[in-house]
């Protein structure tokens, strides 16, 4: 088993190696409690996993709820958070009971925000069974729900108690799910790591989960332990999200998360290059790696309507939103743009 630490305010482990969720209930109660547990899931991942979970739950002395709604970024809002909320209520949830988030990021960010906020906040457990809920979403105490107009924007800072990642959930993952997690892993390795963006290029991560996801964990705990809550380096974890977010927003969310991301590194890494802050190769090696793992670079969405959306982008401060430009492979650069050149700069990035 690889375990690595984070480093955040309130301590943590994300524990990664096949076979967790069994031990799910034991590694619960050794951190927790064992006390009501409410699970909380969507109805694919739960009729997968679900009963597994409340069995390890059950037998290691929780009493264990259940919440589980549609699955799909449109759950991700108010009116969930709320049913959730008052399950709690309903099922006399207090302080030192816990909340288990089995599913991918929805689930997570759902269960999380209603861990962080329900009786001024309950401990979260995340198990995370998507590859991009196990290499960002579940990592990090952001939780959030969308409004129509805009993606997390209400949500508060609530680390996880623990992260169990179970690769052997990844098994099955659907073609469009590995490229949601493929686009985050190379985000990761353009950020941060060369050594990763060379690993992924010569094997595919479906043939080496373990160590690509503690590489993923381990670039995220740098970034979550010099700037926990978000107010200037950990900015650079947005790499290719001002683009991405807005593109998931115009298209109503039919656009998944992934290929909105790898859109927006594309851009991000175009744009650098026409205005000099990046070498030729870089881009070239980042439109290959993506291309070698079906990731789009481009979107008929315009750079204006694009740029409209950004305004929403909850890193704008004022009239300014950075950018998070690369500048090689392992570097990248958070640029300060004022809104009304948004669209200036996403033209260099190659939209229209």
């Amino acid at each position: 088993m690889t375990a690595v630490p984070i480093r955040a305010l309130r301590p943590y482990e994300v524990c990664i190696a096949p076979g967790l969720l069994s031990d799910l209930g034991p590694r619960a109660a050794a951190l927790l409690p064992p006390r009501r547990a409410m699970l909380v899931s969507d109805d694919r991942v739960y009729p997968l996993y679900g009963p597994a979970a409340e069995a390890s739950l059950t037998h290691a002395g929780f009493r264990v709820s259940r919440f589980v709604f549609p699955h799909g970024e449109k759950s991700k809002s108010l009116p969930t958070y709320t049913a959730l909320v008052q399950a709690l209520f309903d099922n006399g949830f207090t302080g030192g009971d816990s909340v288990i988030a089995l599913g991918g990021g929805v689930v997570g960010d759902l269960a999380g925000f209603a861990a962080a906020t329900y009786h001024r906040g309950l401990p979260c457990i995340q198990v995370p069974t998507t590859l991009l809920s196990a290499v960002d979403s579940s990592v990090g105490g952001k939780t959030a729900v969308n409004l129509p107009g805009g993606k997390n924007q209400v949500g508060a800072f609530h680390q996880p108690a623990l992260v169990l990642c179970d690769p052997s959930l990844l098994e099955t993952l659907p073609p469009a799910e590995y490229q949601n997690g493929c686009a985050e892993i190379i985000k990761c390795a353009l950020l941060q790591s060369q050594p990763l963006f060379r690993a992924i290029a010569e094997k595919p991560v479906s043939r080496q989960w373990e160590s690509v996801i503690a590489a993923c964990v381990e670039i995220k705990g740098d970034f979550i332990q010099s700037d926990e809550f978000d107010t200037g380096r950990r900015r650079l974890l947005n790499l290719g999200h001002t683009v991405g977010h807005a593109i998931e927003a115009v298209s109503g969310y039919t656009v998944p998360h992934g290929p909105a991301v790898s859109i927006g590194m594309a851009t991000a890494a175009r744009a650098a290059c026409r205005r000099g802050l990046c070498a030729p190769e870089t881009l070239s090696a980042l439109e290959n790696l993506l291309a070698a793992y079906g990731l789009p670079t481009a979107t008929d969405y315009t750079a204006q309507a694009l740029a409209a959306a950004a305004l929403a982008d909850k890193k704008r401060r004022g009239d300014t939103l950075p950018l998070v430009l690369p500048e090689a492979i392992g570097r990248c650069r958070l640029e300060p743009v004022p809104v009304s050149e948004l669209p200036d700069w996403f033209r260099d990035g190659g939209l229209l």
